[in-house]
């Protein structure tokens, strides 16, 4: 079994209700991919037309090792040239809105929207 699909069969809440929010370009018809493979590393989101990448961070992303981690993982992942946004747990269950607005801002920003 692959990794990516190991890691879609283990999500958390956050990142399934995420999931059920984007998907089937349910933003502004963007599709967005679930446990995508970029370069080296799989992400938690990907809309590949907007070359962005969605990120959940849950509480373990507070840890000093791992936000050196995901540090150098978000500068490898931007020097691909994507762009990588973040989200805690909380604001994706809370202000899942949040979310559909980075979409749109990099739409905007690629002129797509």
């Amino acid at each position: 079994m692959s990794r990516a699909r190991d890691l879609r069969q283990s999500t958390g809440l956050a990142e399934q209700r995420v999931w059920a929010r984007l998907r089937g370009g349910a933003v502004d018809g963007f599709k967005v991919r679930r446990q995508h493979a970029i370069g080296r590393y799989i992400v938690d989101f990907a809309c590949v037309p907007l070359r962005l990448v969605i990120e959940i961070d849950g509480g373990v992303h507070d840890r000093d090792d791992v936000i050196l981690r995901n540090h150098l993982r978000q500068t490898e992942i931007e020097a691909l040239g994507w762009t990588v946004v973040r989200f805690t747990n909380e604001i994706a269950l809370g202000e899942p809105w949040r979310i559909d607005e980075a979409i749109r801002d990099q739409a905007r920003a690629v002129g797509l929207l």
